[in-house]
């Protein structure tokens, strides 16, 4: 057993025969565990309602109030919410098929040997940790409402057991999404590409089984590379296996192109999380921008870089376009290290060179593929860069943002929905119309 799932997990012993009291609590505290002791059930009843331990062993024969009652006991009360095993010496199958019945994990005939006791204990745990609520944390990408929205997404997959598809824009953090799903001492199995789906998939189920299996840019996957992922997806929960794959590119264009298998595409879209670019989480900004210049090395510095940056260039820092996102936003910064004194307005714009211009930061979207797209989504596609490029040169002042189109604010707020931007609606907007 790894010590470390035991650490902080809590065992109560329910039995009203001492000897064994003590004996299952050796045994349990030398693999690790905390332990509390109750020698009947109004002892059980009265810890239960002080706290929650990890787990019960809960004899059945005892002379107060058996073990199959107080289970029902818990259970009729909302208070059966972890895993409890029955004991007995002498106990039936019936008496077995009833306790399962209300919600005990198993039944242990005693004498309990070593082993059975364990891999029992063992198997509750694992079954409980499945059941748990799982929270995800992307702190290190920021904490705006888009970032909240992406982590409550994530652990909505997770509980649904789905294969996860994450997909947005180059530097959008997809290997930090892909790191956030792994759990204490879990494996983690990394695939720079798709070369050991297509030679050996099964080897990959044993290597990532009870932890991720991370699958990266999946588009640029041969056909047999798709086809041994596709062989995992039905395979992953008998091995416990969280898959998440990625991808910078529209995949939807790969499948209409014929390079990406359309199945697999539908299998993988029902676990689909779009990150947002930093474009659209403009609030991010200035803590990103503090955290990376930390990160660089750059700390013996007295003066923390956002007090070193004047407000016009932390303005002209959010307001970017920012094509690369996060590995563009900590280039910049790692080259803002050199300067000695206020950083301006004038040097960020040197250093986002393209992007700091509104019409040059239309390029990156405006290829020669935009012009092979049918007029309608080529249409949806500029009012969507339009509109995001004019929240964030207003920093989402919405009056100023109407004003510019040249629309009504009911009808503003109208498009911006129907073309899926997300926006928020300040607070000094009826001050500024």
């Amino acid at each position: 057993m790894d010590p470390r799932s035991a650490q902080a997990r809590e065992i109560l012993i329910v039995d009203d025969e001492v000897g064994i009291r003590e004996l299952l609590s050796e045994i349990l505290q030398d693999e690790g565990y905390r332990v509390a002791l109750a020698e009947n059930a109004s002892e059980a009843r009265a810890y239960r309602q002080r706290q929650q331990p990890a787990l019960v062993l809960l004899d059945i024969w005892m002379p107060d109030t058996d073990g199959v009652t107080l289970l029902r006991e818990w259970g009729s009360s909302s208070m059966l919410t972890m895993p409890v095993i029955m004991m007995s010496g002498h106990g039936t199958i019936e008496t077995a098929v009833e306790a399962t019945r209300i919600g005990a994990f198993d039944f242990l005939e005693k004498p309990i040997g070593l082993s059975k006791l364990l891999s029992t204990i063992a198997r509750a745990f694992k079954t409980a940790a499945r059941k748990e609520p799982r929270r995800i944390s992307l702190a290190s990408l920021g904490t705006s409402q888009p970032i909240r929205d992406t982590e409550k997404a994530l652990e909505a997959l997770i509980a649904a057991r789905r294969p996860m598809l994450i997909l947005g824009e180059p530097g959008t953090g997809h290997d930090i999404a892909a790191r956030a799903m792994q759990t204490s001492g879990a494996p983690f199995v990394a695939l720079a590409n798709g070369a050991r789906l297509a030679n050996n998939p099964l080897a990959l189920l044993e290597e990532a089984r009870e932890g991720v299996l991370y699958c990266m840019e999946i588009g640029q996957y041969s056909r047999a590379e798709q086809k041994g992922l596709a062989f995992l997806l039905p395979k992953l929960d008998k091995h416990n296996i969280v898959l998440v794959a990625t991808s910078a590119e529209a995949l939807a264009g790969a499948a209409a192109e014929g390079r990406f298998d359309a199945a697999l595409l539908s299998q993988l879209s029902t676990g689909a999380v779009v990150l947002p670019p930093l474009r659209m989480r403009r609030d991010d900004i200035p803590a990103l921008i503090e955290r990376f210049w930390r990160a660089s090395g750059a700390d013996e510095r007295v003066t923390p870089l956002l007090a070193a940056l004047s407000p016009a260039a932390l303005t002209a820092l959010s307001n970017a376009y920012w094509p690369g996102n996060l590995d563009h936003l900590q280039n910049v910064v790692a080259n803002m290290q050199v300067v000695r004194g206020e950083i301006s307005a004038d040097l960020v714009k040197r250093l986002l060179g393209e992007a700091a211009s509104p019409n040059q930061a239309l390029a990156p979207e405006i290829t020669t593929r935009f012009f092979e797209l049918p007029l309608r989504e080529a249409r949806e596609a500029f009012e969507r860069i339009y509109f995001e490029q004019l929240l964030g040169r207003e920093q989402s002042n919405m009056s100023k943002v109407a004003e510019r189109a040249g629309l009504e604010r009911t009808h503003l707020y109208r498009k911006l929905k129907q073309l899926n931007i997300r926006f928020s609606r300040r607070t000094d907007d009826s001050a500024a119309s």
